[in-house]
């Protein structure tokens, strides 16, 4: 304790905040990434004349608030207050569209990741890119409201994503850390900035406007992991600790998005790794070794906190249907007089899975809450179906539900493995699919034909991952890359429980999904009637 207090006090620790969708969390590591105190603030966003979104000083007053629980934890704990640190990062959630003018002012209300109100900039964008273009991108967005001819577009002057924003009120810099910065606009592996062709294609596209600016203007400045990205000035300060206990000066490195800080803290940064998070949605990141030959609009294109490519699947659905059945099970004991704890409710129904027929006997299910862009539903209705002879049993039943929430994501990933032949050696798992030890591994790694790691300590998330990422940028070697520094200095001799892919349970994958490809139009069928 007293060597942790020495550390705090001398300053050789790295602070991470992540803006996540719900929560605003903190976290403060040692050298070794070792958690010494942590924070949080819970916050929504809110649906505002249609539009997704917080509001900005709804981000000061949790970052704040954030900050001060940290540093209660860190009185609570070792007796001393939080002064100082050794270097400072911001993530938050990627994408959106935060457009201010020359004075600083937030033009419109922050649009969040999870408006879809782009649809014809998306498709536009994409044929003239030929790089796929999601909804939620930052670009799409600004496209948007040009082809919509909303009247603040002249006036923009500068465009950002939450931690781009976050940053440069900290600091004064208008950067943007290169993971953060491949979900505005797409990214050039290669110069590990935007891509110029595409944003002297999008100047053209909308010269004939006459806009005061031109987009190459009004973009943040990209950084790869490692670089300098400005420091916490006393303005800064004073935004994260209004007590003015916290001293201004302490180095900042480039703010990064939720992707990039999970790759980090799943240490799946490398070549050939990926890592997939399973919850109420679920989606999956596999670093890339080179481009993919074609645009797929199932898979977007990022990049890594240093710059290389990754391909994401991203599916809307995963857990919910699951859950609620597990919840009606749970009701149904309750009957009988029988309370499980969650724990045991969850972990017997999902060993169940492991002793049913490889293909889940004939049963099929669609897990799909909402719209699944995947399988090209607008909508969804979660729906379980059979033929009169499948074979009707809960081992089966239950391992469908968990075939399913991964169906959306697997054909995807499909799209990686059998038609770009992509290489993956491991996965990381993460998320409450894989709760119930082995089970959610054994179900993902049957999915996508790898070996499927689950760490022991999952680490403070995305906070944690940002914490790393600012430790990189103090503490690293000359030359040394980030995947060695998180392999070498962070994940050294962290033991992981792994699950090697079984023959038998991928080709039993491979029929259910014949089964699911085959029964979408039910479920299109069922959107239509009900």
């Amino acid at each position: 304790m007293s060597e942790q207090k020495t550390i705090i006090q001398e300053g050789k620790t790295a602070l991470g905040i992540e803006l996540g969708s719900t929560r605003i969390k903190a976290v403060l590591v040692d050298e070794k990434g070792t958690p010494l105190a942590s924070g949080s603030y819970d916050w929504e966003n809110q649906l505002v004349d249609g539009i997704w979104t917080y509001e900005l000083k709804e981000v000061w007053k949790g970052l704040a608030e954030s900050y001060q629980s940290l540093a209660a934890d860190v009185k609570e704990r070792y007796g001393i207050p939080l002064t100082t640190a050794g270097t400072l990062g911001i993530s938050a959630m990627m994408h959106g569209y935060l457009a201010f003018d020359e004075n600083g002012e937030l033009l419109v209300p922050f649009r969040t990741w999870r408006n879809t109100m782009t649809g014809q900039a998306v498709q536009e964008l994409t044929e003239l890119f030929q790089f796929n273009i999601p909804q939620r991108w930052s670009i799409a967005h600004l496209y948007q409201v040009i082809l919509s001819g909303e009247e603040h577009v002249p006036r923009v002057r500068y465009i950002t994503t939450l931690s781009g924003y976050v940053h440069w009120m900290l600091t004064g810099q208008k950067v943007l850390g290169i993971g953060d910065a491949s979900g505005m606009f797409p990214i050039d592996s290669q110069s590990r900035d935007f891509n110029r062709r595409m944003v002297g294609q999008f100047e053209e596209l909308t010269a004939e406007k006459q806009y005061p600016w031109k987009l190459s203007e009004i973009l943040p400045r990209v950084l790869t992991a490692g670089e300098a990205a400005g420091s916490l000035t006393a303005e800064g300060a004073a935004l994260l600790d209004p007590t003015g206990t916290l001293q201004p000066g302490i180095p900042m490195c480039p703010p990064e998005g939720d992707a990039g800080t999970g790759m980090a803290a799943t240490n799946s940064v490398a070549r050939r790794t990926g890592n997939v998070s399973a919850g109420t949605s679920v989606f999956a990141m596999v670093v890339m070794e080179r481009e993919l030959s074609k645009v797929y609009p199932q898979i977007d294109m990022v990049t890594t906190p240093d710059g290389s490519p990754v391909a994401m699947v991203h599916c809307n659905n995963c857990t919910s249907d699951l859950n609620a059945w597990v919840g009606l099970f749970e009701e149904c004991l309750i009957s009988f007089g029988v309370k499980p704890d969650k724990d045991t409710l969850y972990g017997t129904l999902y060993r169940q899975a492991l002793l049913g027929d490889k293909d889940c006997g004939g049963l099929l299910a669609y897990n799909y809450f909402s719209g699944e862009h995947i399988t090209g539903l607008d909508a969804g209705r979660p729906l379980f179906v059979r033929t009169p002879d499948a074979a009707m049993n809960l081992k089966n039943f239950m391992r469908t539900h968990l075939y399913t929430s991964l169906g959306a994501l697997k054909t995807g990933l499909d799209i990686l493995v059998k038609e770009e032949k992509v290489a993956i050696d491991t996965m990381m798992g993460h998320g409450g699919f894989f709760k119930t030890r082995e089970v959610g591994q054994r179900v993902m790694a049957a999915a996508v034909g790898a070996p499927v790691s689950v760490m022991e300590t999952a680490g403070e998330g995305g906070a944690w991952g940002i914490a790393l990422l600012a430790a990189y940028m103090l503490w690293k070697e000359e030359e040394e890359s980030l995947e060695d520094y998180l392999s070498r200095k962070i994940f050294a001799g962290q033991n992981g429980y792994v699950v090697e892919p079984d023959p038998a349970d991928m080709e039993g994958f491979e029929k259910f999904m014949k089964r699911y490809q085959a029964g979408l139009a039910v479920e299109r069928a069922a959107v239509e009637v009900l």
